[in-house]
């Protein structure tokens, strides 16, 4: 009998003599009907979802001619091929190298059976390194007794007095630095500026018992991965200092205080003019060949238009402003919005002796935070880091949609008695517009869930009021009138409404032109990747990174290659 190994490592010769053949008909013979591929800048030097016969054959003759492929084979010391279920389907998973022109990839096919023997359903190729990679070569601080030592080249370095960075990244949270640490390490001279006065801040300065809702070992940072000893549910104000540690270890410049504040980009010089605005009110002018956000999915507050919220007079506030709510103990708060930050925020309140009121404006999708880590089982398979990041990767779109239908019902049965009590206080419910549930909320509008860690009991059990968005006539002097008549006093309104997207970013620091230009950020565009991120957008040297840890720590590889390969020409 032939072992699995065995039978996908026939496969992947088959497949490299198909490739080699420059013929795609004969690579689709070795692909089911609904196959899908995926390609992270190996073959097509994109980030590109095809799927089915046609589009597969349209990707190969744009692709083979110029990447020409080749040396494929099981990836030594990388996990063995296994039998394992994804999306439902039983599938034997293989993790391959292959060479294109581009350089040095690695990609991960799934095969099924089929009438002639295995076939692929789905197969990502990614590109690793560059044909000539350029890494970061350890420096000889050797002693020079009367010379500049260790922390004089740094401070010289980070000050750009008598040079501009090659590339300025916007940002210092978890997108920011770890594009600016991939760059490093690919020698390009980068600068992080952010408008907070500490490294963190993203972080520290947001509600007082934010912890992280996904565990501890899907969220590293490249090159440093957090201690084993570390709690599974990260702090806010740890990954704060964390932050500082990493961007300090990395040896990453960093401008805090510092604040885009105007650009544009000189198509004759290749690069940007762009203008800095220092803590001290200074300005600072630079000439970076690229410029990359790396601000959030968003960090502009979203603040909607309320009837008659002029007339509140109580306190009003973003959820980015609220801290904690001890001032709030024997009064009474309203929370709009009923996502994460409105359930936290409301369960914060409540917990410091406010009488609080949650006011929904659309159906939510409600999960336990242990049923919520079930998105992330790859990581939990016992095998290293890395494969885990490349099995991810190797989920295209529609796979992943046909995933999270089957994680969404699970959790949907296993949390039945938390959402039957949700539905009988009047809380509107949703499971996503195709019952996908919150993974696909994030990715394509950035929320519109909240994980339960308390808040939705306390909801259940009557302890949280709720008023539905829908039936309010009006914000008045001490709190909010109903349409029925009803009335429901307040002192604090915290909205918990989100904030704008990065288009709006670019719009307020580069202006209408370029934003227009660029168009939306984030959401799925028709093929099934992520607008705008981590690769080329409509403006020449602009580029976004977003999204959580691991999804910076995954993505910022690439999206580093494809700088590094225009600075390098």
């Amino acid at each position: 009998m032939i072992d699995i190994g065995e039978q996908a490592a026939q496969w992947l010769d088959a497949f490299g003599a198909a490739l080699a053949s420059s013929e795609p008909a004969h690579v689709l013979a070795l692909f089911q009907p609904d196959a899908h591929w995926r390609d992270v800048l190996a073959l097509s030097w994109r980030l590109v979802t095809v799927s089915g016969p046609p589009a597969i054959a349209n990707l190969l003759c744009e692709a083979l001619p110029v990447a020409k492929p080749g040396h494929i084979r099981l990836a030594p010391g990388r996990t063995p091929p296994r039998l394992v279920t994804r999306a439902g389907t039983e599938v034997v998973e293989a993790i391959f190298t292959i060479q294109t022109t581009f350089g040095a990839g690695s990609g991960v096919v799934r095969l099924v059976p089929g009438a002639t023997g295995l076939l692929a359903w789905t197969i990502v190729t990614t590109l690793d390194t560059l044909p000539n990679p350029e890494a970061m070569k350890p420096i000889d601080y050797a002693r020079d007794f009367g010379g500049a030592n260790w922390l004089d080249k740094r401070s010289a370095a980070q000050a750009y007095i008598d040079h501009d960075p090659a590339v300025i990244v916007v940002g210092c949270g978890q997108a920011g630095l770890a594009i600016a640490a991939r760059l490093g390490q690919l020698g390009v001279d980068t600068l992080i500026v952010d408008r907070e006065p500490r490294i963190g801040d993203v972080w520290r300065n947001r509600y007082h018992s934010l912890t992280l809702h996904n565990e501890r070992h899907v969220n590293h940072l490249p090159y440093m991965p957090f201690p084993d000893t570390w709690p599974v549910f990260i702090p806010k104000d740890k990954l704060a200092h964390w932050f500082e540690a990493y961007a300090e270890s990395m040896e990453l410049n960093v401008w805090t205080g510092t604040e885009l504040i105007g650009g544009s980009y000189d198509d004759d010089a290749g690069h940007w003019h762009v203008t800095l605005r220092r803590a001290d009110g200074s300005h600072c002018r630079m000439r970076p060949k690229h410029v990359v956000f790396a601000t959030g999915v968003s960090s502009i507050p979203a603040i909607p238009k309320l009837p008659g919220l002029e007339a509140f007079g109580g306190t009003a506030m973003h959820s980015g402003a609220y801290t904690n709510g001890t001032a709030w103990k024997g009064r009474r708060a309203l929370v709009l919005g009923t996502g994460n930050s409105g359930h936290d925020v409301a369960q914060d309140l409540h917990a410091s002796g406010a009488h609080v009121t949650m006011i929904q404006r659309s159906p939510t999708y409600i999960v336990s935070l242990k049923e919520a880590q079930s998105v992330y089982a790859i990581y939990n398979e016992g095998i290293p880091i890395a494969d885990c990041d490349l099995l991810a990767t190797a989920m295209p779109y529609p796979v992943l949609v046909k995933a999270y239908q089957i994680s969404t019902a699970a959790s949907r049965i296993a949390d039945q008695s938390l959402l039957e009590g949700l539905a009988a206080r009047g809380f509107q419910l949703d499971f996503g517009e195709d019952d996908t549930g919150f993974q696909m909320k994030y990715l394509r509008r950035g929320g519109g869930y909240y994980f339960n860690i308390g808040c939705s009991d306390l909801i259940a059990q009557g302890e949280i009021g709720l008023v539905q968005y829908g039936d309010i006539e009006a914000f008045e002097s001490d709190g909010v009138r109903l349409r029925d008549g009803r009335r429901v006093a307040a002192d604090l309104l915290v909205l918990a409404t989100g904030y704008k997207a990065q288009q709006d970013v670019v719009r307020a620091t580069l202006g209408d032109i370029v934003a227009d230009r660029v168009g939306p950020v984030w959401g799925f565009d028709e093929a099934g990747e992520l607008r705008n991120m981590w690769q080329p957008t409509a403006q020449e040297g602009l580029w976004f990174t977003a999204g959580s840890l691991a999804q910076c720590r995954i993505y910022s590889k690439y999206l580093a290659m494809q700088i590094k390969a225009r600075i390098a020409g």
